[in-house]
Parts: structure tokens; C-alpha cells; sequence
């Protein structure tokens, strides 16, 4: 013990309350995301989700992700495992471990989001849009979403390679741009999903029990991380608390469209929340309204009609 660096030696003997919180936040993460999951699979439709929404969620966790794994004192928690005992290195990873899981859980809301989008029904047009509330996404535009989110996990892990072997003075400066820029794609992440909800005044597949998890849960996250890195990890913590302002206003508004605005369902478009037409919607009021008039006889008139 007498060896070890004042950094590993304060690492060798973790908080039991640190600790604690930190894997009931892993378990919260987890299951904060298994209402989103479970909709989209019990309605077999992604329908009301923005692949917008989608694309700056996968891309801002990967960032996030890849700025505590080059983080320096990520590095040192590593190095410090060799020397110290496996619970408190399991301790010491944790925050890693937090990111992880969330990159995961929302990358697999990316794969069942394209596996249950609404598809189109022409086989001349397999990629065609099925929205029948007029310019929705297409299947085409969910295909070029999970291209971009892979491609940019690809970069980001290349870059990153390469500034630890070549670069290493300039890792903390990358990781702070990439913390940087997952909190800017964060911030504009819940914009189009908000339009999206305001646009169809419904909540589709989207999950408000995630939400009423999550929009806490972020905030809790965020002030275990700042007192896991302090204030120069703010690139890291940041982020989870502009995330969860912005899950609140769409929570808000999600809520109220769900519990409130319920008269104004099936009404735009007569669509229902799978993205196919509602049956049951009333039909157009001129179109009920408009008489029907049967063409009299007259002199003209054949004796014998088709049927």
C-alpha cells in the first residue's frame, strides 16, 4: 500500500455510498430503457419516433463514451488496477461502465427503431415512405441514420487510437471535444423528437415511462460523476444535465398529448399511432354531408341497365 501513488491509494479504498450509488445508477440506466424497448416491440412500430432524434442520441453517446474511455484519469484508474484489489477497481471503472450502458441501451433503441419502422406495402417501392401524415421519414432515411451513427463510431474510434499512440499530449484536449461535442449534439437531440411530438400531437411509440425515469435519473448521474471527476470533468457530467432540461420539456409535452390532448388523436390525417390510417376515423364531414343523387329516367334511358 505504501507504493502506490496518493491518486491509487485514494482509488484503493472506494466510498461504500459512492460505490453503492454508482451500480443502482448502472441498474437505473438499464432499466430506465426497457419501457422504450419493450413499446416498440410489444407495438411492433417505431412510428412517432424521429430517426433525427436517433442519430444525434447514438452519435452524442458514442462521443460521450469515447471521452471517459481517453479521459486521462480514466488512464489512471487502469493503471492503478494493477496494483490495487478487484473491488476497487471494479469501483474505480464504474463512471466507464455508466457510459457504457447507455450507449448500448440507446444503440438498441437505433436496432429496433429500423427493424419495426413502418415500411411501405408497394414491392415496386420497398424503401418508400409509409407515412400517411405527408412528408414523414422514409425507410430509406432510417437505413442512412444507422449507416451514419456506425461510421461515425468507426472515426471516433480511429481518432482516438491514434492520438493515444501518437498524440498523448494531445489526449486531454481531444476528450474534452469530444465531451464538448457530445453536449452540442445532445442539446439539439430532443429538438426534432419535441417537433416531431408537436407535429403528430400524439406520443407514438415513444416511451413516457423512460422519460419519468430518465429526466431524475440524468441529474442524479450527473452529480455522481462530478464527484467521481470534480469540476475538470465537466465535459463528462455536463452533458447528462443539459440532457435531462431538454427530456424534461419533451416529458412535458409527451404527457400532456398522452393524458390531455387526447381529443386531438386520429384527427390529422386520421392516422393512428402504428403510422398506418385509422379505419375507425370518421370520414371527411363533406364527404358524409354531400347528398346523393340518383340519376332520373328520361326518355333516353334504357329499358334493361346493367347491373
Amino acid at each position: 500500500m505504501d507504493s502506490l501513488t496518493p491518486y491509487c491509494r485514494e482509488l484503493a479504498s472506494p466510498g461504500i455510498f459512492q460505490t453503492a450509488l454508482s451500480i443502482q445508477i448502472i441498474l437505473g440506466i438499464l432499466l430506465s430503457y426497457l419501457p422504450q424497448h419493450i413499446r416498440i416491440i410489444a407495438r411492433r412500430s417505431s412510428f412517432g419516433i424521429s430517426p433525427y432524434f436517433i442519430l444525434l442520441g447514438v452519435t452524442s453517446g458514442t462521443s460521450a463514451f469515447a471521452n471517459i474511455l481517453v479521459f486521462p484519469s480514466t488512464a489512471q484508474d487502469v493503471a492503478c488496477c494493477r496494483d490495487i484489489s478487484g473491488f476497487a477497481c471494479f469501483a474505480g471503472l464504474l463512471g466507464v461502465f455508466q457510459m457504457a450502458m447507455q450507449w448500448l441501451a440507446f444503440f438498441s433503441i437505433l436496432l429496433l427503431f429500423v427493424i419495426y419502422f413502418p415500411r411501405a406495402t408497394s414491392p415496386t417501392d420497398p424503401v418508400g415512405s409509409v407515412s400517411s401524415t405527408s412528408n414523414g421519414p422514409t425507410y430509406r432515411t432510417a437505413l442512412i441514420v444507422t449507416g451514419i451513427c456506425l461510421l461515425h463510431a468507426l472515426v471516433t474510434i480511429i481518432i482516438s487510437l491514434a492520438v493515444e499512440l501518437r498524440y498523448p499530449a494531445a489526449v486531454a484536449t481531444w476528450a474534452n471535444f469530444l465531451g464538448i461535442l457530445a453536449a452540442i449534439l445532445a442539446s439539439i437531440q430532443y429538438f426534432p423528437q419535441i417537433y416531431t411530438t408537436f407535429r403528430l400531437r400524439c406520443v407514438g411509440s415513444l416511451s413516457i415511462p423512460m422519460m419519468c425515469i430518465q429526466t431524475p435519473g440524468s441529474l442524479v448521474w450527473a452529480a455522481s460523476l462530478a464527484a467521481r471527476k470534480g469540476w475538470s470533468g465537466w465535459s463528462i457530467w455536463g452533458v447528462l444535465v443539459v440532457t435531462a432540461c431538454l427530456q424534461g420539456t419533451l416529458l412535458t409535452m409527451a404527457i400532456y398529448f398522452e393524458y390531455f390532448g387526447s381529443n386531438n388523436k386520429g384527427k390529422a390525417g386520421h392516422v393512428d399511432q402504428t403510422g398506418e390510417p385509422d379505419e375507425s376515423a370518421p370520414a371527411d364531414e363533406s364527404a358524409q354531408q354531400e347528398p346523393v343523387h340518383e340519376e332520373r329516367p328520361s326518355e333516353e334511358t334504357p329499358l334493361l341497365q346493367s347491373q
